[in-house]
């Protein structure tokens, strides 16, 4: 997938909220995501306990990463698996390409990974010569119309039935238009089997990670993640280095976390358990199986205390469905890989606050989030705090790119604030002289914004005066 071009969050957003097609869709999907989550997690205090145990051992792993990471890398190697590090997205990427190449591939099949998406896998894939293809299917829907995911589990969500129809009518050879889901998956399923079987290196991502036994776990739903690791000759996965957990007795009560915020299921259709390639006398199986963990700055958030919490994320979604911004404007218009809550504190910090700092004010701070992650991140408690490094003079924040929204004319505006409400004879002018302009407020102009949606301010004895006059009472 191309990298998005640059726009403003405030223009985006802007244009997506005019479109009522846009919005139609994403309240039909969201609605149904939030209900059936709401079917599978329907005993509040048996959820509550589920989402404390989660939240625990996501915390607990998070406090032990080095060494289970450690531990992850040794259990791999002895099952066959070949670990890679990666600090960044560019040595991630060039780790896939040196490994296509030692085996002179030229196409990749993929399975949902939203590290790929961090990458920007395709994109560096296709400026390399080779071919990297989506069998997800709603990641295969928007890479032929050419678009990133708009959700981390749904990435197709905000396009209909019509014009998935469309879509395949313009961009597969031979396809007639139809809104038959049955026929358009038919179609996309003889595509991709023909790719399945053609492809050199199948790919995916990791959802949990076990270090006592180095086992890879991939949940998905349509069965293309069972393909993409088993039927191509090498195996290649790649996982943001927080997915690790310690043991095997962990991965339960994380799976049904995932599953039920996710899609509103109490188990996935498959759930993929890789410990390493083919062994002697098996059937199928990759003759290899690599593993890439990326750090793309995460080890700089483990090391603060409060933001370290991001890394609990589970890569649900679910707090995409229940804020009243993304429900309203989909992913597009925050222009960046983790769209939503979870990418107004995650994007920030990877790609720093001077570049994605304007995604941190893309929330009305309605808790609405930090209720429903199942692993219990303190969303909002998170945004304010990269709002408040938003402001910090050079130096004295933690994210990169703080301070990004420090200028002399706020800081002389909000001191003269202080000394307004600190100082007796300087607050009284104030409101004297507020009460006044509040009489002649304009119209037109700059302030016409305000205005056009508000009643304008006036005295209290003048609205003492047109509170009698509608109650019809004589004012003294």
């Amino acid at each position: 997938m191309d990298k998005p071009k640059k726009a403003t969050f405030a223009r985006a957003a802007a244009r997506a909220l005019a479109d009522t097609q846009l919005r139609d869709n994403l309240r039909f999907a969201t609605q149904s995501l939030r209900q059936k989550r709401l079917a599978v997690f329907d005993d509040p205090e048996a959820t509550e306990a589920l989402r404390e145990i989660g939240s625990r051992i996501k915390a607990r792993g998070l406090t032990r990463l080095p060494r289970l990471l450690e531990q992850l890398e040794a259990r791999c190697q002895k099952n066959g698996i070949m670990v890679h590090w990666a600090e960044t997205t560019e040595e991630a990427n060039r780790i896939v390409l040196s490994i296509m190449e030692a085996h002179g591939a030229r196409k990749v099949v993929k399975g949902k990974s939203m590290v790929s998406e961090e990458m920007h896998f395709n994109a560096f894939m296709k400026d390399h010569g080779k071919e990297a293809l989506e069998t997800d299917l709603g990641e295969f829907i928007i890479q032929l119309n050419n678009e990133p995911p708009s959700h981390i589990i749904v990435p197709a969500i905000h396009k209909n039935r019509k014009q998935i129809g469309k879509i395949f009518a313009d961009k597969i050879p031979g396809t007639d238009y139809t809104e038959d889901t049955d026929i358009l998956l038919a179609t996309a399923r003889r595509i991709l089997r023909e790719h399945y079987r053609t492809a050199d290196i199948g790919l995916s991502g990791v959802n949990f990670a076990v270090a006592e036994t180095g086992t890879l776990c991939l949940v998905e739903n349509e069965g293309n993640g069972r393909m993409c690791t088993t039927v191509p000759p090498v195996h290649v996965a790649l996982m943001g280095l927080e997915k690790v957990v310690e043991t095997l007795d962990e991965v339960p009560p994380l799976y049904r976390l995932l599953c039920g915020s996710a899609t509103g299921q109490r188990i996935t259709t498959y759930f993929n358990m890789i410990k390493g390639p083919r062994q002697k006398g098996e059937k199928d199986g990759p003759k290899e199986v690599h593993l890439v963990i990326l750090d793309n700055g995460r080890s700089r958030m483990l090391a603060d205390p409060q933001l370290r919490q991001v890394l609990q994320c589970i890569r649900c979604g679910t707090c995409l469905n229940h804020c009243p911004v993304y429900t309203r404007i989909g992913g597009h218009a925050y222009n960046s890989t983790y769209p939503g809550p979870i990418g107004e504190i995650l994007m920030p910090q990877l790609e720093g606050l001077d570049t994605k700092g304007e995604l941190v004010f893309a929330s009305s701070l309605c808790n609405a989030c930090s209720e429903v992650c199942p692993v219990k991140i303190p969303i909002p408690e998170l945004i304010r705090r990269m709002r408040n490094e938003s402001y910090l003079k050079r130096g004295k924040g933690v994210i990169p790119g703080h301070g990004f929204k420090r200028n002399a004319v706020e800081r002389v505006v909000w001191k003269g604030w202080r000394y307004s409400q600190t100082i007796p004879m300087l607050n009284w002018a104030m409101l004297k002289t507020l009460a006044i302009a509040g009489r002649i407020l304009p119209n037109v102009g700059p302030l016409k914004a305000w205005t056009r949606v508000r009643t304008k301010p006036v005295f209290a004895k003048e609205s003492l005066k047109q509170l009698t006059r509608q109650e019809g009472i004589r004012h003294e």
